[in-house]
């Protein structure tokens, strides 16, 4: 492969969290066509596998059917950079025609190193799947939930350079929320834990969780500590409200995953990636769990639930 293009669901105003990234490779007069798929998560997610499927459902509507006129090597790599960077490696030797690729814990691990591009500033493109100041969102949604709450333990992923601009985002609005804002880092499950029971001690805390495949190797850990320090909880992703936490605010996977199929179309039928813009999301769910708002004393506004996507009873 001497050319290979990027396209990558960027997760960030600049690059944030969650990335997805197809590799291509233009041959053409081929009849049967090669995707790869680098996932930062294990087979058994459910998640990821309903998201994976809405583009391989996007794919077949484009006339793209397995067997037939396409290949695709799905490879779950999990969290682990290093696991991610050795996926990686392993897709860009088999030479595919697209490298499909969320988040930015998949294209972080030196891309060009590992062999996928030669620049990402020019063969990059894709989706975005948040601006940094959709978190400031999230803390707003916090405070409309629990009005009484006065600090915020914001738990995300310094390593990696949207969890540091998401914070930021956060803090600026802080002020006129008249809430404190406080960092606490995903690296570990024991600092995690210790984090929030010493923020748990004094009284009108909440949780806001950014995005990052950290928080998704800990969501157990960060659910459990909710419940148990009677948390009020924000996160990102719908998944989160599903099993158990308070609420949760950002976009639409499904329908990313669905356009993210057109531009891998697009690129299979010989347009470069920098050429097509990044787009970002334009669907965004707000989920709540009644469940939860009633185990922690919360009486959800109703102004909330009339616009609520989702309502989990």
């Amino acid at each position: 492969m001497k050319r290979r293009e990027f396209i990558t669901l960027i997760g960030g105003a600049t690059a944030a969290p969650g990335f997805w990234s197809p590799v291509a490779r233009a041959q053409r007069g081929e009849r049967m066509r090669r995707i790869g798929v680098l996932l930062p998560a294990t087979a058994d997610n459910k998640e990821f596998q309903v998201w994976v499927g809405a583009f391989l459902q996007g794919l077949a509507q484009l006339g793209w059917i397995m067997g037939r006129n396409v290949r695709i090597d799905t490879h779950w790599a999990g969290a682990n950079a290093a696991e991610i960077g050795k996926h990686a490696a392993e897709l860009a030797a088999i030479g595919p025609d697209v490298i499909f690729a969320h988040g930015t814990s998949t294209v972080r691990p030196d891309p060009v190193g590992a062999g996928l591009v030669e620049s990402l500033a020019r063969n990059a493109t894709g989706f975005m799947t948040f601006e940094y100041s959709l978190s400031g969102k999230w803390l707003e949604l916090l405070k409309q939930i629990a009005p009484g709450t006065t600090r915020a333990a914001v738990l995300r992923d310094a390593s990696q350079g949207g969890g540091t601009g998401l914070f930021a985002a956060i803090q600026a609005v802080a002020p006129s929320l008249q809430v404190e804002v406080i960092p606490v880092n995903m690296r570990a499950a024991d600092e995690i834990e210790r984090a929030i029971a010493g923020f748990a001690r004094s009284p009108t805390g909440g949780l806001v969780v950014t995005a990052g495949a950290a928080s998704v190797v800990h969501r157990d850990l960060i659910l459990a500590l909710e419940a148990r320090y009677r948390l009020p909880a924000v996160y990102y992703e719908r998944f989160f409200a599903a099993a158990g936490g308070l609420m949760s605010y950002g976009p639409d996977r499904i329908d990313q995953y669905r356009r993210a199929a057109g531009y891998v179309d697009r690129i299979l039928k010989g347009e470069r990636p920098a050429d097509l813009p990044v787009q970002v999301p334009t669907k965004y769910e707000l989920a709540i769990n009644l469940k939860t708002a009633k185990a922690l004393g919360l009486n959800v506004p109703p102004t909330l639930l009339a616009i609520a996507d989702e309502v989990i009873e």
